[in-house]
């Protein structure tokens, strides 16, 4: 299959490319598209054989449920069993954006998009070329981010087409993604709304809006048992082809210890890379280190994070070892990624 791209101007949707991507999306095609957050994979989120597509184009697990992307809160109603009152004032508040509610399907989604999952997962993307495909394409768009399975998301449209070019028609190209990490997503099934994955919409910005929330304690932690009930809940994600391990501890401490280890693996012939910040940028020694920016920015952080996993592998480094990244409003999520990433590899110092 060729795989064509068609580059996207943000400021003046080019409504021919729209037209050509949203008739691959009709006929039940794949088109890889930005978002706000990470690019995304789409297809119709209620034709079950456009959604398989997905998954084999992704080698992703059939139990791993997609996220169905909507241009007007009103198509909420048409997949949504019920639409609870929470929905609407999170919407309010954060749609367009980088939020996912969980609710009760109804008959319209089929299992395929849900991953057998009762429960559909629904957000609004905050970026014209995505609201402008999904609005021409006439469809709902199930859409999990556009990388093989288990590899770090794409921010670039380069990352989508090293991962799937001759799998997938068409990628739309919108340049870099603004935030560079997946939505957060809350399920709005539970009696407390539950956060089932860390994104920029903090638990605090959620409680403001509709009271208690809680997080599912299980987000910074290895097990990995349970059937997901969300993207990116049980398998390992974010992986470079490197091993990875998070090194957490005091900064000195930090510095310290992945130097001794850089220099062991480099003794035993190994290629080391060290993910770090610009504040240690000089006091490592492995083979390769790379930055996530500085600690005073978290949004860089968390944009750079996966596009610098993803220089790891063009590096050729055989280990890498990486800094912990506590900030102060995305830091779970932004370690929630890592972790999973380092298939919760942790060494405390």
């Amino acid at each position: 299959m060729e795989t064509i791209t068609y580059k996207i101007d943000n400021h003046a949707i080019d409504q021919n490319i729209i037209k050509q991507a949203a008739s691959v999306i009709q006929a039940g095609g794949l088109v890889a598209f930005p978002t706000e957050t990470v690019y995304g994979l789409g297809a119709d989120a209620l034709n079950p054989e456009a959604s398989g597509k997905i998954y084999a184009a992704k080698g992703r697990p059939s139990d791993n449920p997609l996220i169905v992307h909507i241009c007007d809160f009103a198509d909420m109603a048409r997949v949504a069993a019920e639409v609870p009152k929470e929905a609407k004032r999170l919407a309010d508040a954060f749609w367009p954006g980088p939020l996912t509610m969980i609710v009760e399907k109804n008959g319209n989604v089929p299992y395929e998009t849900t991953g057998g999952l009762d429960t559909v997962a629904v957000r609004m993307p905050n970026h014209p070329a995505a609201l402008a495909l999904i609005r021409e394409s006439g469809c709902m768009i199930a859409a999990p981010s556009a990388n093989t399975s288990g590899r770090p998301s794409p921010t670039l449209a380069a990352h989508v087409a090293a991962d799937l070019n001759g799998k997938i028609p068409v990628i739309l190209d919108g340049g870099e993604v603004g935030i560079g990490i997946e939505s957060t997503i809350v399920d709005l099934t539970e009696q407390i709304p539950l956060i089932l994955r860390p994104g920029y919409i903090t638990e605090a910005m959620l409680c403001e809006v509709i009271g208690p929330v809680r997080t599912d304690p299980g987000i910074l932690d290895a097990n990995s048992a349970m059937r997901p009930k969300a993207p990116g809940m049980k398998y390992r994600h974010y992986a470079p082809e490197a091993e990875l391990i998070v090194v957490d501890g005091e900064e000195r401490a930090v510095v310290q210890k992945i130097n001794a280890l850089a220099e062991k693996m480099q003794a035993q012939g190994k290629r080391v890379g060290v993910l770090g910040t610009d504040e240690t940028s000089a006091a490592y020694r492995g083979n390769v280190f790379r930055s996530m920016g500085s600690r005073s920015d978290e949004g860089a952080i968390a944009r750079h994070l996966y596009r610098v996993l993803r220089e790891f592998d063009e590096d050729q480094v055989d280990i890498i070892y990486s800094e912990s990244f506590a900030t102060s409003k995305m830091g779970q999520a932004i370690m929630n990624r890592l972790l999973k990433a380092a298939g919760h590899q942790v060494l405390k110092v």
